[in-house]
């Protein structure tokens, strides 16, 4: 049965016992070697399978060109045989790897760069596919198998969900991407077989260097967005090679008189109960994720499948001069997050960046009324942005935090748990309608659940353009063999982009 554990914040002359951290709390739920359940295993073949759709569909992105030459910057180190880099051959002539902490940057980033993998949502927000990118990383350069990936990345998900259960970040303009330092390194502590003090001074580390602002995903949002939380893997990496090493972190992290909760969280009388799974509990929190359908933020997942449910219905809706008003009636998190009550005014802009048009619920909720769905690359597209008829129907949009959602939304209950709301949709010629919609369609609850075949479908759509045939068939093959595959087959789990896709040489050039 999961336990519960109390945390709060403890003066210096209080004694806490390093039994007592919820840092070492979190090191033994990793050491604990209950087996995976077979469910468990199905669902992270499914996000491997998601991760690399999305890192598909990114290669030639921006973010990911940069990451990716800072990356082949750094040589395999000596410790390994090298991690594998989206996009490039892992073996042979060609073969093109990087060190574990660079390969998981670089893989971090493309898995991030659309933010369209999967998600959960509670009293922080997150995406704890963001935890696979290292835990993968680490696996191929120390040489681990398929049973120990899966281990790992069982880990990964479970400390990180655990924890934005109970502590919310954003609050306190903190970036949600700081709960990945403590997972990534528990799960790799996994992964590698390491004790529960080794684990506990990586999860410590872990956590001390990646609190960060806010303000990636404020105002004019940057490419810093799939950045972050690829940099919180990384240093979750060096957290795990350091501890690795008997060296020591600051302790302790969460509960101490000038830890993270005192001065970055609520306070020095603050407190929370964090769930982790008992001694011999398995290790189930990934099955209350759910990835998305559509290449946007997760809380915009329904309103889009709404959207498109009424350009169908109601085609009228599509011309800005039949609407007077449309007011999308959601949770606080949504209204406050990516909605008006942002009180950011690009995310009304037509020259905003992708990441900021990707935080707007107006801007979102506009296009897909008129085009009747979602698509990665043209629903953002500065000419569609900028169209006269969008804008001006865009303009017509606003949210309003509801009670009820907000409830909704921070329900324990996962047959209530919501992450939609109500339209109130005000036409020139008087008519009102109203709609409303609770989860996203291909939500565990929604109208078409999310399975293998969707997976596959999505990465078919996403990696087609970039990958050859045999490449995709390859893939697909492989990763669902996951919890049998040996060492020389995880360093194989990758994707390798057809000749002339990547032109490394068009690289931009920095330091390194």
């Amino acid at each position: 049965m999961t336990v519960t554990h109390h945390v709060r914040v403890y003066k210096s002359e209080e004694e806490l016992p390093r039994e007592q951290q919820l840092a070492w709390k979190i090191a033994e739920v990793a050491t604990d070697p209950v087996e995976v359940e077979p469910e468990v295993v199905d669902m992270i073949i499914n996000r491997i399978i998601d991760n690399a759709s999305v890192a598909a569909a990114s290669l030639n992105r921006g973010p990911i060109v940069a990451a990716r030459a800072q990356a082949l910057s750094h040589p395999v180190s000596t410790g390994g045989s090298g991690s594998s880099i989206f996009g490039l051959a892992s073996s042979g002539a060609e073969a093109q790897q990087s060190s574990p902490e660079w390969a998981a940057w670089a893989n971090g980033v493309a898995v991030r760069e659309l933010d369209y993998h999967d998600t959960f949502l509670a009293a922080e927000y997150s995406h704890p596919g963001d935890n696979i990118p290292p835990i993968l990383a680490v696996a191929q350069h120390v040489g681990t198998d398929g049973r120990a990936l899966v281990r790992g990345i069982a880990t990964g998900y479970e400390i990180q969900m655990d924890l934005v259960r109970s502590i919310c970040l954003h609050k306190h303009k903190i970036d949600h991407v700081a709960h990945i330092g403590p997972s990534a390194a528990a799960g790799i502590g996994t992964l590698l077989g390491l004790d529960a003090e080794t684990i506990y001074q990586a999860v410590g580390q872990g956590l001390h260097t990646t609190t960060a602002t806010r303000q990636s995903r404020k105002g004019e949002i940057s490419t810093w967005k799939a950045h972050a939380p690829a940099f919180a893997g990384k240093m979750a990496v060096e957290a795990v090679d350091r501890a690795m090493r008997g060296q020591t972190s600051p302790s302790p992290i969460y509960e101490g008189e000038d830890g993270v909760i005192a001065w970055m969280l609520d306070g020095p009388d603050a407190s929370y109960d964090v769930p982790l799974p008992a001694k011999g509990e398995a290790k189930r929190a990934i099955l209350d994720s759910y990835t998305k359908e559509h290449s946007a933020e997760y809380q915009a997942q329904a309103w889009i499948d709404l959207a498109r449910k009424l350009h169908h219905e109601r085609p009228e809706l599509a011309d800005p001069a039949n609407i007077t008003a449309i007011v999308l009636h959601t949770s606080h998190h949504t209204h406050y997050v990516i909605g008006s009550g942002a009180n950011d005014p690009q995310k009304y802009d037509p020259q905003a960046s992708r990441e900021t048009l990707d935080h707007s619920i107006p801007y979102i909720f506009a296009v897909a009324l008129q085009d009747g769905g979602w698509h990665h690359v043209d629903s953002y597209a500065p000419e569609r942005a900028g169209r006269a008829d969008t804008v001006a129907l865009w303009h017509r949009i606003t949210t309003a935090e509801d009670a009820e959602w907000t409830r909704r939304y921070h329900s324990e209950d996962p047959d209530e748990k919501a992450f939609g709301g109500r339209v109130e949709i005000e036409l020139a010629n008087g008519e009102r309608i109203v709609e409303e919609i609770a989860v996203a369609d291909a939500h565990p609850l929604g109208a078409r659940p999310f399975a293998r075949e969707n997976y596959i479908a999505k990465f078919r759509l996403l990696a087609e353009p970039v990958l050859e045939p045999a490449e995709i068939e390859r893939f697909l093959e492989l990763v669902q063999r996951l919890p049998e595959l040996t060492a020389d087959e995880v360093r194989e789990l990758n994707i390798v982009a057809a000749p002339g896709v990547i032109d490394l040489a068009a690289a931009p050039k920095g330091l390194f």
